[in-house]
């Protein structure tokens, strides 16, 4: 408590607030108020202003760009993410020929150099949250840069690194330090996500492939993502120094892993690419397996995506459709033919049946002309003749059950129309006994006796 009451005083005492004044001038006369400096601060504003000429030209050539070319929907966020950064963008690169040229001049640069790094750390954050949507890792890069530019600026950023890469383990002739994890897992994050990007421009470069069937699209994308997934991963533990030879234990690892407890997820892999390879499915299909009628949505790597007329997805096992008997309504092509039970009267005329049976599907507009709607007298039925109206589609996809309602509802007015009777079901009744039932007869109020014969 001394102390600080002390501290105070002296704080407090003109004598030493005159000599910090100095001290502060002091600094202030030999280091900002120099030529050096002074220079420094008018080369900054140079650049600013000299970005500030620049960035309308700049934000009208890259409006301009926006909507062009074959890959605008992934070159579209790109550049409306750097639309509004345009100004700091030009004033960092001005920023950075600064400094190249102070340093080849041997000119004081280090007010250009501190502001070049506050101002990389901002143009990064700022392109990290509109490019990154997860906030949890904007945040995260955002920290990240601050904190290098922060180290930079007080010029520790190189012991800094020293004393991380001191720090670390040795695995045989391989030696992990805390420094060279760190940039394996930012090379790698990097990596990854360029291969991402990449990856969606080649899939989408095949979807507009006109040669290519959309399971061999399917293949062709997913074999060109698990590659550069995998040349990332690669290139990744080799920027750390990690010998790729090494990771022949690890295989055999994951082969026995495989072996005892990922039978089933290897097993749906293979078959997706068996899939894939001899086309026998595709998306857009139509398929029926087991209870499951739908159209094949998606084809992933462990399962395929099934939607049905009610828009439930199902997510059948690849393993499924290899070892089950599966239903392609438009493998070969999507011609689908519907059979249609109607029953008439055995009054009713069949033939005229029959041909307005014919008209009543022509009449519906996805039941195909060619081939034609026939109609067939089936049999003679208990109630009714049964007759079977047969009809062509080819867009199972768009479902069955509502074209066979609008044929049978047209069928159902041309008869009525007609006088084609749809019979009714009926039974006769045949009672057979041999006791005798008594039968009275009441008049008035006065009972009769029950009869002697049955037959009353």
């Amino acid at each position: 408590m001394e102390e600080e009451i002390g501290l105070l005083e002296r704080l407090l005492d003109p004598d030493e607030l005159q000599q910090l004044s100095g001290t502060v001038w002091s600094w202030i006369d030999n280091t900002v108020l120099v030529p050096s400096t002074l220079v420094q601060f008018l080369i900054i504003f140079a650049a600013w202003a000299l970005a500030r000429m620049l960035s309308p030209a700049g934000r009208r050539i890259l409006e301009r760009q926006i909507g062009k070319g074959r890959f605008a929907r992934f070159t579209d966020p790109a550049l409306r993410t750097l639309l509004p950064l345009v100004l700091p963008v030009f004033w960092l690169v001005l920023q950075w020929f600064s400094v190249f040229a102070a340093k080849q001049a041997q000119w004081p640069n280090h007010l250009v150099e501190s502001a070049v790094s506050l101002l990389t750390a901002w143009v990064v954050i700022q392109v990290l949250s509109r490019a990154i949507r997860d906030p949890g890792w904007s945040k995260s890069l955002a920290f990240l840069a601050w904190t290098l530019a922060a180290l930079n600026l007080l010029g520790l950023l190189t012991p800094t690194m020293v004393t991380l890469d001191s720090m670390g383990v040795t695995f045989g002739d391989v030696r992990i330090s805390v420094l060279s994890a760190l940039k394996a897992g930012l090379v790698l994050v990097a990596l990854l996500w360029g291969a991402g990007f990449l990856s969606r421009l080649i899939e989408a470069r095949f979807e507009h492939a006109r040669g290519l069937s959309p399971s061999a699209k399917v293949l062709l994308g997913k074999t060109v993502r698990i590659f550069l997934m995998g040349v990332a991963v690669v290139a990744a533990l080799d920027s750390i120094g990690i010998d790729l030879t090494a990771l022949a234990v690890f295989s055999g690892a994951v082969g026995l892993g495989v072996g005892f407890g990922l039978q089933k997820v290897v097993s749906n892999l293979i078959s997706g690419l068996i899939l894939l390879m001899d086309k026998s499915v595709k998306p857009g299909d139509v398929i029926a397996i087991g209870d499951t009628f739908g159209w094949i949505n998606s084809l992933r790597a462990r399962y395929v995506s099934v939607i049905t007329r009610d828009g439930t997805e199902h997510l059948i096992p690849n393993e499924e459709l290899i070892s089950q008997r599966v239903e392609n309504w438009s493998f070969s092509n999507t011609l689908v033919r519907l059979k249609i039970p109607i029953g008439i009267s055995y009054e009713s005329d069949v033939k005229r049946a029959m041909a307005l049976a014919e008209e009543s599907a022509n009449a519906a507009a996805r039941v195909r002309k060619d081939p034609a709607p026939v109609c067939r007298f089936m049999a003679f039925g208990a109630d009714a003749l049964e007759l079977e109206l047969r009809i062509w589609i080819d867009d199972p996809q768009a479902g069955v059950a509502n074209v066979r309602s609008e044929v049978l509802l047209n069928v159902w007015q041309v008869y009525r129309e007609n006088g084609i009777d749809f019979p009714f079901s009926q039974r006769d009744l045949h009672i057979r006994s041999s006791v005798r039932l008594p039968v009275q007869v009441v008049r008035g109020d006065v009972p009769d006796g029950p009869s002697q014969s049955g037959e009353d």
